[in-house]
């Protein structure tokens, strides 16, 4: 039997593009959890408990699989002693064959594995600090300062590391605000 499984992700939130792949592949069924980790996903739990011999479980990419390498291992392990199968689609990994590409090319798929989880969870934090009401990035500079720091620059009394001692401003700011005024 061929077992879709999708989850979401920061491109694919509604598992729409994963579910078009899986169904492209004919998949005798497709199982999505809704949770953006698969630690939580209760269907991924029990997709793994009735494995049979002879299955095969397809994914579009790794990340919907797994959230980190030791997860993704133990899941691998879990598979191979049901006698089932896993593909990746993205990462191009198929364990029902001898693994395709020099070890290069498996170590390269291994950081590309690790480069999602860590986007992931950036996209995730930066999120939630948004619905908390925190807005990401350096924090502006307030006005009198920055208007402060132009003034002095302008009035070429001042060194660099004047205005900024005074003001707090540095340079590379001073100047960005100096090329928004013109």
């Amino acid at each position: 039997m061929l077992i879709g499984y999708a989850r979401p992700y920061s491109s694919d939130p509604h598992c729409e593009e994963q579910f078009k792949l899986l169904t492209n592949m004919n998949c005798d069924k497709i199982i999505r959890d809704d949770h953006f980790t698969s630690n939580q996903g209760k269907n991924l739990k029990n997709m793994m408990n009735s494995l049979s011999p002879g299955d095969t479980i397809i994914v579009v990419k790794l990340f919907a699989f797994a959230d980190s390498i030791r997860h993704l291992a133990k899941l691998l392990n879990a598979i191979e002693d049901k006698g089932a199968k896993f593909l990746s689609l993205k990462e191009d990994i198929d364990t029902s064959k001898n693994i395709k590409g020099s070890f290069k090319d498996i170590i390269y798929r291994i950081v590309e594995f690790e480069s999602d989880i860590i986007s992931e969870k950036t996209k995730k934090g930066l999120s939630e600090a948004k619905q908390k009401g925190s807005i990401p990035g350096r924090p502006r500079v307030p006005d009198e300062n920055v208007n402060r720091a132009i003034e002095m620059y302008q009035s070429k009394e001042y060194s660099l590391s004047e205005i900024k001692n005074e003001t707090g401003i540095s340079k590379t700011t001073l100047y960005r605000y100096l090329e928004k005024k013109q």
